[in-house]
């Protein structure tokens, strides 16, 4: 999956998902695809929470989402969370430094 990030002013994370015809396949395979990594997203909630910020969240499905269960899924997720995380670290060592 790819990631794309964005602060927001609001009070929580607000989510969304691209499934392509071309990446994913029939509308069966995407709405599937949208199901996993929204249900990945959910299962997040924890370590969200304990980010800094919130963000506007939109998730790009690739084809590969299909072959893998919602727990891989959410390996791969909290790795992205993990790279969010850090670069909030940065940015907060920049704005004390």
């Amino acid at each position: 999956m790819t990631a794309f990030v964005l602060g927001n002013d609001l009070p929580y994370h607000r989510l969304g998902i691209t499934a392509s015809r071309k990446a994913i396949g029939n509308s069966v395979q995407r709405n599937r695809a949208k199901r996993v990594l929204r249900e990945t997203f959910r299962l997040s909630e924890p370590s969200l929470s304990k980010l800094v910020n919130r963000y506007d969240w939109v998730l790009n499905a690739k084809a590969g989402v299909l072959s893998i269960t919602t727990t891989q899924a959410k390996v791969e997720f909290e790795d992205i969370l993990q790279g969010v995380a850090e670069r909030e670290a940065e940015d907060g060592r920049l704005l004390t430094a």
